[in-house]
């Protein structure tokens, strides 16, 4: 490996780690991810239970004129709840808001094996903000008449006989959706103003085994209208003004789940709100304010439906309004091969009922049979590198070292006179680098792992502790994976082999053992899905160089290189590039030479 061939790798080197260092959390996330960590601890690792309260007559003082003033009959009651389910999702309604307090997705647990609730209690707060006679009025705080019929439950808040507010939920069989439809019956010519705020807050439970990675993919999301939908920050606390166009909907995503509102007319315009919280058992604190068209002359009947449910891609796609984009598979172009390429194989292999240990197997070999051609291209640039290095050794004897710019020129000329191309072996690796990141997107978004064990692991979809050390060591953490172990061992294999193929001494020989080092560290915490495929990778590689090996014959090449150097040469016209390479040699051989003078 010459020197352009060592500057090539070193660079990418840099890139990843620096893309690494740009990554990593900063002090006050760390800070806060410590105290989350401690209270997990100090909890036994457990997560809070509720326990299911009587229905309680709420005591609080009302003011009499209130009770005489907008929905006075509401303010006061008893809060009493109504479950509805259906095959996928049990929905339990409180007539104090006349919302849905609490959301269990049937079918699926928690890392602990509990039942996943996405949300419960009265942290949950869900209604609409009028305004009457110069009064806010929040729907939350009044207390609802509860009809339940079939799978249906209308929630009734009386303004007076003629006057109502109508929340009407419907729990269609075999879905994830809730219909929801909101009738403001006779309040035209009450509400004042031209728009009605919906607003909905709500804090989501830990569902995931690594609470600090179940926050660094949640968020909310949402959509304008004709745009590709976006989200607030993951990583830190935020509030954004959604005023650029309508919004086609707005949702509550968790790593693996998702709460969405999807409006039927969509809305005018609205807010967004993230918090990462830090007591045990939560992830983050969501808030959305949302404004909705309002008409005086006319009765107004507002339709929604709600999403609650996976967040596996088919699902997702399948509700429409490209919801499915809030599953992150990567920047450009990394999101195009996973959702084109990636995807559709890894549907079409869970087409055969395999076990996805096997399944990831499988989609390995595919890609490394894929990429054959380009790693049987590296390998043979790289072997006419090594052949060349006793003629490159000669001529760095004859020039010296000291004059590094006739060192390369002469370089050059050999290539050019056996017809080498000294980047030749970075380019093949080039073009396979996007499927390598590709994957590091792909496996930690994937819902199908979730719960999926394979061996010693139990779930892929979450790092395997093989060792937990009770305490945080620097760079490493509190456990220690053994398929990331596995997988750093094997990398560490492949650059010693990959050492021997390219020739490669000196520093440039130990230079390729840093990145192994370092991504022990980065992806200790991550899937150990991503690093049993990052495993199989190597260990495939390796049979690929084995078989290729026996393929290729040094003897060859060197015969071919040496007969293309006694071909006559016919000289062919310069590109722009070599001839503008060419001239910033020539002068720097020049500066070289006065610089001796």
């Amino acid at each position: 490996m010459d020197r352009n061939t060592f500057t090539g790798l070193f660079l990418i080197m840099i890139i990843l780690a620096g893309g690494v260092f740009f990554m990593r959390p900063s002090e006050a996330e760390i800070k806060r991810e410590k105290q989350v960590q401690d209270s997990i601890k100090n909890a036994g690792l457990k997560k809070p239970v509720t326990t299911p309260q009587p229905a309680v007559e709420t005591v609080k003082t009302v003011d009499t004129a209130a009770l005489k003033g907008p929905f006075g009959a509401n303010i006061t009651g008893t809060e009493q709840t109504t479950v509805l389910e259906n095959e996928d999702l049990k929905i339990t309604f409180s007539n104090l808001g006349g919302k849905i307090q609490a959301v269990e997705v049937k079918n699926q647990k928690t890392y602990g094996n509990k039942p996943v609730v996405l949300f419960d209690g009265n942290q949950n707060k869900f209604g609409l903000n009028l305004n009457i006679g110069g009064k806010n009025i929040n729907t939350n705080d009044l207390y609802f008449t509860a009809t339940k019929t079939g799978n249906g439950v209308t929630m009734r808040a009386n303004y007076s006989a003629d006057k109502t507010i109508d929340f009407i939920y419907t729990v269609p069989a075999n879905s994830y959706n809730v219909d929801f439809n909101i009738n403001l019956n006779g309040l035209n010519q009450v509400i004042q103003g031209n728009n009605v705020s919906l607003n909905w807050e709500t804090t989501l439970l830990q569902q995931e085994k690594d609470a600090k990675k179940e926050q660094e993919h949640s968020g909310p999301y949402f959509k304008y209208t004709e745009e590709t939908p976006d989200h607030l920050d993951l990583h830190k606390d935020e509030k954004k003004e959604l005023t650029e166009g309508k919004i086609e909907w707005f949702s509550f995503k968790q790593h693996f789940f998702s709460a969405v509102l999807i409006p039927s007319v969509p809305f005018e315009k609205g807010n967004l709100e993230v918090k990462i919280l830090t007591q045990p058992g939560q992830i983050k604190w969501y808030g959305a304010n949302m404004q909705l068209p309002f008409n005086q002359l006319a009765a107004q009947n507002y339709n929604f439906k709600f999403y609650f449910g996976t967040n596996k891609f088919s699902v997702l796609k399948d509700q429409g309004h490209e919801i499915e984009k809030q599953v992150d598979l990567g920047y450009w172009p990394l999101k195009y091969i996973n959702r084109f390429v990636v995807l559709p194989v890894f549907n079409f292999l869970e087409g055969f009922n395999w076990g996805y240990g096997l399944i990831i197997l499988v989609l390995t070999i595919l890609l490394k049979l894929a990429m054959s051609p380009l790693t049987y291209k590296s390998y043979v640039s790289m072997a006419k590198m090594r052949v060349l290095k006793p003629e490159m050794d000669e001529i760095k004897a004859k020039v010296g070292e000291d004059n590094p710019t006739l060192l390369q020129q002469e370089y050059l000329k050999l290539y050019k006179q056996v017809g080498v191309n000294p980047i030749g072996g970075c380019l093949p690796m080039l073009l396979q680098l996007p499927f390598v990141m590709a994957f590091f997107f792909f496996f930690p978004n994937l819902f199908e792992l979730r719960g999926e064990s394979f061996l010693w692991m139990k779930d892929l979809s979450t790092y395997d502790n093989f060792i937990n050390f009770g305490f945080n060591v620097p760079f490493i953490g509190d456990h220690l994976s053994l398929m990331c172990i596995l997988m750093t061992i094997s990398t560490l294999i492949y650059t010693y082999f990959n050492n021997q193929i390219s020739g490669a001494t000196g520093q440039m020989k130990y230079i390729g053992y840093i990145m192994p080092i370092i991504f022990l560290g980065v992806l200790n915490s991550y899937p150990s899905g991503l690093n049993y495929y990052y495993f199989l990778a190597n260990m495939l590689t390796f049979l690929q160089q084995f078989i290729i090996r026996k393929m290729v014959n040094d003897d060859k090449i060197h015969a071919i290189l040496q007969e293309n150097k006694a071909k006559p040469k016919v000289e062919k016209k310069k590109t722009g590039f070599q001839a503008r390479l060419e001239e910033y040699m020539r002068q720097q051989q020049q500066q070289a030479n006065q610089k001796k003078k």
